[in-house]
């Protein structure tokens, strides 16, 4: 059986070491801004692809709003010839 002891000393900290660490965080921040841009432009294709759902959507119900009421016309014309009204 082999044991493997670590021993590990405080370092100090150096001028290097917080440039490298402010460094590091800022490039973590532009990465995270490069992330929040790519979903601003996912959103504006979201939001343009429900536009046109919105428009193909109104067209289907005009078009279903009109066959009703010349089907509604039709019955009634129909009432009338049969004399139901």
């Amino acid at each position: 059986m082999c044991v493997i002891f670590i021993y590990t000393m405080a370092k100090k900290m150096t001028i290097d070491d917080l440039v490298a660490m402010v460094k590091r965080g800022f490039d973590d921040t532009a990465k995270e801004t490069v992330v929040d841009k790519r979903f601003y432009e996912v959103d504006k294709r979201f939001d343009e692809v429900d536009k046109r759902f919105d428009r193909i959507e109104n067209i289907l119900l005009r078009d279903h709003l009109n066959r009703i009421e010349r089907l509604e016309d039709t019955v009634l014309r129909l009432k009338v010839k049969a004399g139901m009204r």
